[in-house]
C-alpha cells in the first residue's frame, strides 16, 4: 500500500506542476509496478495494456465523436444554433444570455467538450452581448457556465473516458446524462432570469423578431436535431451501440457538411489533423490511466483506502459525500480530466463495495467535475475564456459565476438524494 500511496502523491504533484498527464501517469505507474511486481512484469504490462486498449472495440468511440464535434464546430453549427435561440429569446430581458446558454447546451450535445464549447461561444455570443450593453460579469460567466454542459449532455468525452476506465456501458451513461444535463440547463436559465430581474442594467433586452424570422432561423438547426435524435434515439431504442452511434454520427455530419457546401478541402484537412491530434492525446492519457489502475490494484492501495473508510464508520452515504468533497477540493487546483483519470480508478472499488450503481456514480462524478471547471483558483473554462477574451478581468468572471456555482451545488445535492433523476431513462432501456 505504501508504494501505491507514494505513487498517487507523485502523480498529483506532477499534475499540479503541469507535467503532461500522459507522461506523469505512465512514468509513475511503470516505476510503481516495477517496485511492487518486479521490472520484468512492468516491462511486459506496458505493451500488453496498450495493445488491449488499441484493439478495444469500445475505445473506437473516442475519435469518432471527436471527429463529429470538429466537423460541426468547423461548419458553423454554433452560429445557426445561436441565431435560432436568439430569434425566440432575444426580446426577453436577459434574452441574449438565455440564448447563449441554450446554444451552449445544443453545441455541447454534438461537441462533447466543455473547453471547446466555451472557446467557441466566446467568439459567437460574447460580441453580441457586449453590443447590447451586457456586463462583463454576466456575459463571460454565462459562457463559462454554459460550457460545463459539454461534459454531461451526450455525447460526452468525459463520460466516454469514465465508461472505459470502469467498464461501464457507455450507451447507458449517455442516456443517463440527458435528464441531469437538461436540469442543469433549466437551473442555469433560472439564474440568468433572476440576475436580469435583480440587475436589469446588466441584462438589457434585444431586438424583437417576426414569426417569419423565427421560422427562418429554425431552418439552420435541423442538422443538429437530426444528429441528436439519431444518437440518443438509437441508443435508447437499442438500435446500435455507442461505438456504432459514434461512427454513424461522424459519417452523417460529414455528409451533411458536404451537401450544404460548408466544407472546403482545407477545412477537411484541418478537421482530420485536429481529430488525430486530440485522439492521440486522449489515447496517451488513457493508456497511462489504465496502467495506473493496475498499479492501484497490485499495490493494495484500493483495499487500504476501502478499509480506512470502513474504519471511519462513514457508511455508504457518508462515503459518497467524502468522495465528492475530495473531487471538489481537487477541482480547485487541477484540470477535470486529470481528476477523472487519477481518482476514478481509486474510488470505484469503494463505490462497488457499498453497492452504488456505476452509471449513477458516473453522472455524479461528471457533475462534480463540471463544478470544478468554474471554481477558483483554477477553473479551466474560466482560463480558456480569459485566453479568448483577454480584456475581461478574472475577478469579473468569477464574480459572475458565483450564482451558477451555487445552483450547481443544489443540482448535485438533488442528483445524490434522488438517483432516479439519472437512472429513470436507463431503467426503461433494460
Amino acid at each position: 500500500m505504501t508504494v501505491g500511496l507514494l505513487s498517487l502523491l507523485a502523480v498529483l504533484v506532477l499534475a499540479f506542476l503541469r507535467v503532461p498527464l500522459a507522461f506523469a501517469l505512465l512514468s509513475v505507474s511503470l516505476g510503481g509496478i516495477g517496485v511492487v511486481m518486479g521490472w520484468d512484469v512492468a516491462r511486459s504490462l506496458v505493451p500488453m495494456t496498450i495493445s488491449e486498449a488499441v484493439f478495444s472495440y469500445e475505445l473506437a468511440v473516442v475519435p469518432m465523436f471527436i471527429l463529429m464535434g470538429n466537423i460541426l464546430a468547423r461548419t458553423g453549427i454554433s452560429d445557426d444554433l445561436f441565431r435560432a435561440a436568439n430569434a425566440f429569446l432575444g426580446p426577453v430581458r436577459g434574452g441574449l444570455a438565455l440564448s447563449t446558454m441554450v446554444t451552449c447546451a445544443g453545441f455541447s450535445a454534438v461537441c462533447g467538450s466543455s473547453l471547446a464549447t466555451a472557446a467557441t461561444m466566446s467568439k459567437v455570443a460574447y460580441p453580441s452581448m457586449k453590443r447590447y450593453g451586457y456586463s462583463d460579469a454576466l456575459a463571460s460567466a454565462t459562457i463559462a457556465a454554459g460550457g460545463t454542459l459539454g461534459i454531461l449532455i451526450p455525447p460526452s468525452i468525459i463520460l466516454m473516458i469514465y465508461g472505459i476506465l470502469t467498464q461501464t456501458n457507455i450507451g447507458h451513461l449517455f442516456v443517463a446524462g440527458v435528464v441531469p444535463g437538461l436540469l442543469g440547463l433549466l437551473m442555469y436559465l433560472l439564474v440568468i432570469y433572476a440576475v436580469a430581474r435583480i440587475s436589469p442594467q446588466d441584462a438589457p433586452r434585444g431586438e424583437r423578431t417576426t414569426m417569419a424570422e423565427k421560422l427562418h432561423a429554425l431552418r439552420g438547426v435541423w442538422p443538429f436535431t437530426l444528429l441528436f435524435v439519431l444518437i440518443i434515439g438509437g441508443l435508447y431504442g437499442k438500435l446500435f451501440t455507442a461505438t456504432e452511434a459514434a461512427g454513424m454520427g461522424a459519417g452523417l455530419a460529414l455528409i451533411l457538411s458536404m451537401v450544404q457546401g460548408r466544407m472546403s478541402w482545407q477545412d477537411f484537412r484541418h478537421i482530420f489533423i485536429e481529430t488525430a491530434t486530440t485522439s492521440v492525446m486522449l489515447y496517451s492519457v488513457l493508456f497511462g490511466a489504465l496502467l495506473f489502475a493496475k498499479l492501484i490494484s497490485f499495490s493494495g492501495l484500493g483495499e487500504g483506502i476501502l478499509e480506512l473508510f470502513n474504519q471511519a464508520g462513514l457508511g455508504p452515504w457518508g462515503t459518497i459525500v467524502a468522495i465528492l468533497v475530495v473531487f471538489l477540493l481537487l477541482g480547485c487546483v487541477m484540470d477535470s480530466l486529470a481528476i477523472i483519470l487519477i481518482c476514478v480508478p481509486l474510488f470505484v472499488p469503494i463505490l462497488l463495495a457499498h453497492g452504488f450503481d456505476l452509471v449513477w456514480s458516473g453522472i455524479i462524478v461528471v457533475v462534480v467535475t463540471e463544478i470544478a471547471l468554474i471554481t477558483p483558483p483554477i477553473g479551466m473554462n474560466v482560463f480558456v475564456l480569459k485566453a479568448t477574451l483577454p480584456h475581461v478581468r478574472l475577478g469579473a468572471i468569477f464574480r459572475g459565476l458565483t450564482p451558477f456555482i451555487a445552483i450547481d451545488l443544489v443540482r448535485l445535492a438533488l442528483l445524490v438524494i434522488f438517483p432516479s433523476i439519472s437512472l429513470a431513462l436507463v431503467a426503461f432501456m433494460k
